[in-house]
């Protein structure tokens, strides 16, 4: 199946701003690509590039004083068929786990493990280890929580997400991770695209999404606890261990965010 992915950002910038950008499809979906997502600036200015510590492709500019339009489009060849759970879920002795796994079982910006070590224990304690424990804690968080974009708030953190009950999508992912790393699961936050291929209208406009990958069964495996459900046309740009890590930009100046469009469709 082809997905067509893109953007569209405009920002008013009352002066020169530099501007750290992390708006470009994963290169785990290297294989998929037939149309790149190369990131269009108008007007044009110079463009840095690098991967950051977590392996994200992050862009840099200087954007001047006015307007400046961010935006891409691009075309992957992507499974047609619904997400599939992996057959091994075998949770791991932390002293076993892979050293790159161990920053992803602490406490971080968004996931404060210290508060909710108790509350995670006394609910998923009985729980079977590894992805049925994810799973259930996906189902407890798909629960716990009411989504609205008006429940949205930049500095809301997955201990305020719980006692509020009340968030976005990011919200959700930060409870769960903040619940897996209180149960010694390694979780990380994902940031991306999520189609609405196979589901019945109607459909919500659509926006970046935020999920979780937990490492169980020798893998990082892919868990969504806003939608709590398989999906179709899941594209990712980047992980790290919050929304902290993953911020779409980071702006070192007064801006103004003035378009947001994305779109994310069977080509």
């Amino acid at each position: 199946m082809k997905l067509r992915v893109g953007y569209e950002l405009v920002y008013e910038c009352p002066q020169p701003t530099p501007m750290m950008l992390m708006l470009n499809t994963h290169f785990s979906h290297a294989e998929e690509v037939v149309v790149p997502d190369v990131l269009v600036v108008d007007p044009p200015v110079p463009i840095v590039q690098y991967r950051d510590g977590f392996g994200n492709l992050c862009s840099r500019i200087v954007a001047p004083a006015g307007r400046i339009s961010l935006s891409t489009t691009a075309l992957l060849e992507v499974s047609g068929e619904f997400e599939a759970r992996a057959h091994d879920g075998r949770q791991h002795p932390v002293e076993d786990l892979p050293t790159d796994c161990l920053v992803f079982l602490l406490g971080s910006r968004y996931c404060e493990t210290d508060l909710l070590s108790d509350i995670a224990w006394q609910l998923f304690a009985k729980s079977a280890p590894g992805s049925d424990r994810v799973q259930a804690i996906c189902d407890y968080v798909h629960r716990h929580i009411t989504f609205g974009y008006h429940h949205a708030r930049p500095t809301k953190t997955a201990w305020q997400a719980h006692q509020e009950r009340e968030g976005v999508c990011r919200d959700f992912a930060h409870l769960a991770i903040a619940l897996c790393r209180a149960m010694n699961i390694p979780a990380r936050y994902c940031t991306g695209y999520i189609s609405d291929v196979g589901l019945p209208p109607p459909y919500a406009t659509m926006d970046f999404a935020a999920w979780f990958e937990a490492y169980v069964g020798g893998t990082w495996q892919t868990f969504d606890p806003r939608n709590n459900a398989p999906r179709i046309g899941r594209v990712l740009m980047a992980r790290g261990r919050d929304a902290a890590d993953v911020a779409l930009s980071n702006n070192f100046g007064q801006t103004t965010l003035v378009k947001f469009e994305v779109h994310c469709a069977e080509e």
